[in-house]
């Protein structure tokens, strides 16, 4: 391993072993117990063997984690904001213990690094979330996967490189830390700007990134993340088509894309402040802190998880320490009698401004409506349109959830009948117990199976939705956890409904034919739902409906008229 001196007077971390010791490793590492990294844990994986994340050398250790909660500092007092962990399961945990070496696999199985384990410890995740996320709110992305989805157990350790993760999409575009600097150094670049991003960039950003170059006299460094962002987020293959566009628009040898594979925590302040260290690594002097940087949105409340400039003060809090300077984000906004865009600061009184907040401009995408060339360029446009097309020529799924026996499969049979009756796209059903039968037949009937049942069902779906079809889902589906982690499967490929079939308890027990409700209550049946294991019934879904009140007929046309009036069909 080599430790690169950088400017900051810290270390750049290159954790990759040299060729001998990597053959070495590979053949200890067939002993090893493997662990597969999910997503986010490869990204991780990827900033810390490349030195993304220095000056870390490996998952923070116990004490590294509750100190970074608690202070955001490491033990040792170095400035750092995010718990950056391996999260496992706890048959995984139970399996190794303290100074054991695990192997650290890809989703194919591929080695990436091993790791020496240091500490074990079962975290306090509430506490977590309200440290780093400032509020236990599964509404914040990050809060309900580090509830839902991410292991119950951490590790830490220090981490041995490899080889890098697989990429096979924009390799050209693909720096580490000291690829970058050696580009910027042999450019002579000596102030770099750099503008995070994990959106499409439109005329007021080349606006606002070419002025903040132009201010500091530095040269600009587009670096969007491509790892993981918020659930919902456009696609990153259409976005990175978008930024080179967007290249054009700035004067000849000034401006460099570069891609930061970054799983994103939306931790506003926090997160504000590891942008920053991370970009210190990549070389930048400069970085743009925007209006509510990493912000994830609306809280359950239906406030903001943060304050507008909430990060841009810890920023400046920080900004000596970190060695970086930070460039607020100034609002721009189009006057149009002058037909230019100014910060919002600089408008005079009496001068007409336009804007499209970006809820009108996806809702503009949705519905394939004008988006005026004064604030996008034609080039991106057209390249959102080509992956997010209209509404009404989006796949999209009817996820039906309720209780056995509510109707679930009598009324999704009739929305059936009717999407064939128009003939206009392909439609699939994917029923409960058809699903049981064909996909998950070897699965039982435990919280952990009936979840997985759902995933796969939710997958296929995802499947169905993106190719441009129709899916219509009728399980139980009695988690609220699992329900949300197949609409966020969803949602970013197309429409998705979630239907509450809100039949009582007492309807569903007198049409059981199958004597299903008897058994459970004569204990024969364990884990029944809505008898011995619970029924979460949906907060917000898209439609609920009574089947005491109304025909199967009459509730598939219920939901044909909530179809159209989304825009979903027309």
């Amino acid at each position: 391993m080599t430790n690169l001196i950088t400017p900051h007077g810290g270390k750049l971390k290159n954790l990759y072993l040299s060729a001998e010791d990597t053959l070495n490793e590979k053949l200890k590492a067939k002993e090893y117990k493997s662990w597969d990294l999910t997503h986010r844990q490869i990204c991780d994986v990827e900033l810390l063997l490349c030195g993304g994340f220095s000056p870390l050398e490996g998952f923070l250790a116990e004490k590294d984690y509750h100190s970074v909660l608690t202070s955001n500092r490491l033990s040792n007092n170095i400035l750092w904001t995010m718990p950056i962990t391996l999260d496992v399961s706890e048959e995984f945990a139970n399996s190794i213990k303290a100074n054991e070496h695990i192997a650290l696999r890809d989703e194919e199985g591929v080695l990436v690094a091993t790791m020496q384990v240091s500490d074990i410890w079962t975290p306090d995740k509430a506490t977590e979330a309200k440290l780093v996320f400032g509020a236990d709110d599964k509404k914040h992305p990050a809060v309900a996967y580090l509830h839902d989805t991410a292991g119950t157990v951490y590790l830490g350790g220090k981490l041995k490189g490899i080889e890098p993760p697989s990429h096979y999409d924009y390799n050209e575009l693909r720096n580490t830390p000291q690829e970058l600097r050696d580009q910027f150094s042999k450019s002579g670049w000596k102030r770099i700007v750099a503008f995070q991003t994990r959106n499409p960039m439109h005329r007021a950003h080349q606006e606002l990134t070419f002025r903040a170059a132009q201010q500091a006299e530095a040269n600009l460094l587009i670096h969007p993340v491509v790892g993981m962002t918020k659930p919902g987020d456009i696609d990153h293959y259409s976005r990175v088509r978008c930024y080179q566009h967007i290249l054009d628009q700035y004067p000849s040898q000034t401006t460099k894309l570069s891609l930061l594979p970054l799983a994103m925590r939306m931790a506003g302040p926090r997160e504000a402040v590891w942008h920053a260290i991370i970009r210190k690594n990549y070389g930048c002097t400069h970085f743009i802190v925007g209006r509510d940087h990493a912000g994830p949105g609306k809280n359950s409340q239906d406030e903001d998880f943060y304050g507008p400039y909430d990060a841009q003060d810890l920023v400046k809090k920080f900004e000596d320490e970190l060695g970086i300077e930070m460039v607020p984000f100034q609002m721009m906004v189009f006057v149009e009698d002058k037909a230019e865009y100014h910060p919002i600061t600089d408008i005079k009184e009496g001068e007409k401004t336009l804007n499209i907040s970006g809820t009108e401009f996806r809702r503009r995408l949705q519905e394939g409506l004008d988006i005026p060339e004064w604030f996008s360029y034609p080039k991106v446009v057209a390249e959102l349109r080509k992956t997010h097309p209209p509404k009404h020529q989006q796949g999209f799924t009817i996820f039906f959830t309720g209780l056995s026996g509510s109707g679930k499969s009598t009324i999704a049979n009739a929305l059936l009948v009717k999407f064939l009756e128009q003939g206009k796209r392909r439609v699939t059903l994917l029923d409960g117990d058809l699903v049981r039968k064909n996909l998950s037949s070897e699965l039982g009937f435990s919280k952990e199976h009936r979840n997985l049942n759902i995933e796969r069902i939710g997958y296929v779906a995802s499947e169905i939705t993106k190719n441009g079809g129709i899916a219509i889902c009728a399980p139980i589906a009695p988690y609220a956890a699992t329900r949300r982690k197949v609409r966020e499967m969803i949602k970013p490929v197309g429409g998705f409904l979630e239907i509450h079939i809100a039949t009582s308890l007492e309807t569903c027990e007198q049409r059981d034919r199958k004597g299903l409700y008897a058994k459970a209550r004569e204990g024969i049946i364990k884990e029944f739902t809505g008898i011995s294991d619970p029924y979460e019934t949906p907060e917000n879904p898209e439609l609920v409906i009574k089947t005491e009140e109304c025909s199967p007929d009459e509730a598939a046309q219920r939901i044909i008229l909530k179809l159209e009036k989304l825009g979903f069909i027309r």
